[in-house]
């Protein structure tokens, strides 16, 4: 018997893992556009990046719907499954998903007016609410009613996806399998009829990729002017060795002595040629009388004299009786 499982449910497991299979091939792509100088999210960019995700959902949501119809529903898919299904998927999205913009951004347009307006009735009977206060309540009221309404309409849209997916039961074979076998049959499905072309084909376009995307980035990436000067440039200080340091100071030392022995040598010339120019200066002069300056008498001195001056004339006194 034929597990049951929700429109919705379903959606979400083919969907999901479909997403994350492709994402890194994807990925991969829009690196490659950006080393072109192309914007994926617009213009020539993002019809490229469209054009060439198409074969990578086809072949993601192939193998994730396979899996899960196999895990979850018993039953094996025909081939040709990822194909049929997704462009059942594209053709519903391509409606689905415009309507759900709209319906979000009146939700949204009218929640915040209608929050406006409470709040600055509010304001106006009631009491004065503080500026950062009002902009966390605005926020937190139009917020939950927006994420409400497109969490709803998300649902829709993954129980669309699951009706369609369960469309193709019809063509399915059931597997009358226990679960162990049925993971076993799953197993042998992934290795391939010829592994040496499987790795093979992995590598070159790997190989191709990298050379592309190293061939378009030193082109089209921006990159500082030949004349750019660098002020925030990282040296790297050579570690100090001794010896080095030793030789240095006994280097600077000895141009120093060099230095002092050739400025003693030159002050010995100067002295001797100033000698030389004096003694012919004198020849044709008078000789000049140096007046030399006695030295002052001191004050023990001073006093010697004066007591013998008055002894002197006590003395004189005395003969004069």
């Amino acid at each position: 018997m034929t597990p049951s499982l929700s429109n919705t449910k379903l959606g979400l497991l083919v969907a999901w893992p479909t997403f994350w299979t492709g994402f890194p091939i994807k990925f991969a792509i829009v690196l490659l556009l950006l080393a072109g100088g192309l914007h994926p999210w617009e213009g020539t960019g993002l019809g490229f990046l469209i054009l060439l995700s198409i074969p990578i959902d086809i072949w993601a949501l192939g193998v994730c719907a396979r899996t899960v119809f196999l895990e979850r529903l018993r039953v094996d898919t025909p081939p040709g499954f990822g194909l049929s299904l997704w462009w059942k998927w594209a053709f519903f999205s391509a409606i689905y998903l415009p309507i759900l913009y709209l319906l979000v951004g009146i939700v949204t347009s009218t929640a915040k007016a209608i929050t406006a307006s409470a709040i600055e009735l509010v304001e106006t009977h009631l009491i004065e609410i503080p500026v950062a206060e009002q902009i966390s309540l605005e926020l937190t009221l139009w917020g939950s009613v927006a994420a409400v309404v497109l969490l709803l309409l998300l649902l829709g849209w993954l129980a669309g996806l699951g009706a369609l997916a369960k469309v193709h039961l019809r063509g399915t074979v059931q597997l009358d399998k226990s679960y162990g076998e049925i993971v076993r049959y799953w197993d042998l499905l992934r290795v391939p009829a010829d592994q040496t072309l499987l790795l093979v084909a992995m590598i070159g376009v790997g190989v191709v990729c990298v050379f592309l995307f190293w061939g378009l980035l030193p082109v089209n990436t921006p990159h500082p002017h030949d004349e750019y000067e660098y002020t925030f440039v990282i040296k790297n200080e050579k570690p100090i060795k001794p010896t080095d340091v030793i030789k240095k100071t006994e280097q600077v030392l000895s141009r120093a002595s060099l230095t002092i022995d050739e400025l003693e040598k030159g002050e010995k010339q100067k002295g001797k040629g100033d000698g030389q120019a004096g003694g012919s200066a004198e020849k044709g002069k008078p000789i000049a009388v140096k007046n030399e300056k006695k030295p002052l008498p001191s004050a023990a001195s001073t006093a010697s004299s004066h007591n013998d001056e008055h002894a002197h004339e006590h003395s004189n006194g005395d003969h004069a009786h």
